[in-house]
């Protein structure tokens, strides 16, 4: 008979798909500590299959083009309109059809880490993703609306498939010729848009992170350019930097 040890180092190399079957050995086992383990994968394969209910539910905006013989569906997504400091960073990801990525969801619902493990996996897995980013010049030129719309254009641009339709997360790109649909919280609601929403988020925050190495006191590798207590402080010190939006600064301090 095996030891509950060597029964835990057995299920620990169990494929997720395949622990029913693993488990069916053991169910008659009467050590608590066998009994405990079932119980233990019989919850973890639950949770599994709700997550790829959740999954299924996302893929609801793609199928709906992909009945229609669409193939080429891209999220798109923006990350930064908010911040004081920073450029506003969007990217477009055209996932394969019947795409599963365990755990993708909103980037605002992630933890960093979880943010760079799917960020990884989103890359591997992704027909094409596109990057586009406005820095602080051009928001402060054109206003943050215009500066998100030219960066959800240059990562449409930046994508080497084109795709056929575009699912974008709450506003119509203009000047934009190929179709697209606006979805109110479509980082919730699809797959795709859920895939840019992480490359954008991943791919601004490192940029921030890098940056602070140069303008360091505003603690940027940790708010991102947000106003936060010691960002304001590090304002006080140090003035503006020549990342800071001065558009989104000239009331601060107005208190």
């Amino acid at each position: 008979m095996k030891s509950i040890a060597e029964i835990k180092q057995e299920l620990l190399a169990v494929n997720i798909v395949d622990i029913p079957e693993a488990l069916e050995q053991y169910r008659d086992d009467t050590r608590a500590g066998v009994i405990n383990l079932v119980k233990s994968y019989d919850k973890k394969y639950a949770a599994h299959l709700k997550e790829l209910e959740r999954l299924d539910t996302m893929l609801e905006f793609e199928r709906k083009y992909h009945k229609k013989g669409v193939k080429l569906v891209a999220g798109i997504d923006e990350v930064g309109r908010g911040p004081l400091a920073g450029p506003v960073v969007a990217a477009a990801v055209i996932l394969p059809e019947n795409c599963v990525i365990e755990g993708l969801d909103d980037s605002k619902k992630l933890s960093p880490k979880k943010r760079e493990e799917l960020y990884d996996i989103i890359m591997d897995k992704a027909v094409a993703v596109g990057l586009g980013a406005v820095d602080n010049r051009t928001i402060d030129r054109i206003n943050i609306l215009q500066a998100t719309y030219m960066a959800m254009q240059g990562a449409i641009k930046n994508l080497k498939t084109e795709p056929e339709q575009l699912l974008v997360d709450a506003v119509t790109i203009p000047n934009v010729d190929i179709p697209q649909e606006a979805i109110v919280k479509g980082d919730s609601k699809s797959l795709s848009i859920a895939a840019a929403s992480v490359i954008a988020k991943v791919t601004r925050d490192r940029f921030m992170t890098k940056i602070a190495e140069i303008y360091n006191g505003y603690d940027f590798e940790n708010n991102m350019g947000y106003g936060t207590p010691k960002h304001y402080e590090g304002i006080r010190k140090l003035g503006f930097s020549a990342i800071h939006r001065m558009s989104f600064c000239k009331d601060v301090f107005n208190e």
